[in-house]
């Protein structure tokens, strides 16, 4: 998405809240529609499980309404609502396993149309997250993937942004360590600029 285009997401975003903080429930699919699929992600990484993040996406998107009036933009509507799933997902898991084994024994699915190359590559990426931590693989994606500041992970997170920064730099040296040993295709996973 091109940042004129981001631009005038956020603009027609900050309306749909207004419209739905006046009341407007209707306004609200808009804003399912904006974030539908990358809540749904966030929460499927978090989980490891198509059905469970189905659930939790749309458990995320009912918060949302609940609280859409408490919002303020003291941050992002988006890192407000990530932030909603982030607390969520981890109210699952913690229910889920209390010794928080994530992924343990998680089963890839494989789709029968996907070509080597791809499917490698999405093996290589859930071979990468089943080796990071749980604040290491919420940082990544949060970072790589929907590419958020420091200042708002560290808001989702409920953490300092100077903490999040060396979080995510210690990562980084991870990651690279890992590539350097030929261990996988992950330099596309990382944002090498700071």
């Amino acid at each position: 998405m091109s940042i004129s285009n981001k631009t005038e997401e956020t603009v027609v975003i900050k309306e749909v809240v207004k419209q739905v903080q006046a009341g407007d429930t209707y306004a609200y699919t808009e804003i399912i529609r904006c974030f539908q699929k990358q809540i749904y992600l966030y929460c499927y990484y978090l989980l490891g499980n198509k059905e469970e993040a189905e659930d939790a996406s749309q458990d995320v998107f009912i918060k949302g309404l609940e609280n859409i009036r408490q919002f303020t933009y003291s941050v992002s509507f988006s890192a407000w609502l990530y932030k909603i799933a982030h607390h969520h997902c981890m109210d699952l898991l913690k229910k889920k396993n209390k010794g928080f084994r994530f992924w343990t024994g998680f089963k890839k699915e494989q789709m029968v149309e996907q070509s080597y190359e791809s499917y490698h590559y999405e093996d290589s990426i859930h071979q990468l997250l089943e080796k990071l931590n749980a604040d290491e693989k919420r940082i990544l994606l949060l970072r790589s993937i929907e590419e958020y500041s420091f200042d708002e992970i560290a808001s989702i997170m409920d953490l300092k942004p100077a903490t999040v920064r060396k979080k995510y730099e210690r990562l980084r040296k991870k990651l690279l360590k890992e590539k350097k040993q030929g261990r996988g295709y992950y330099e596309r996973s990382i944002k090498t600029e700071g």
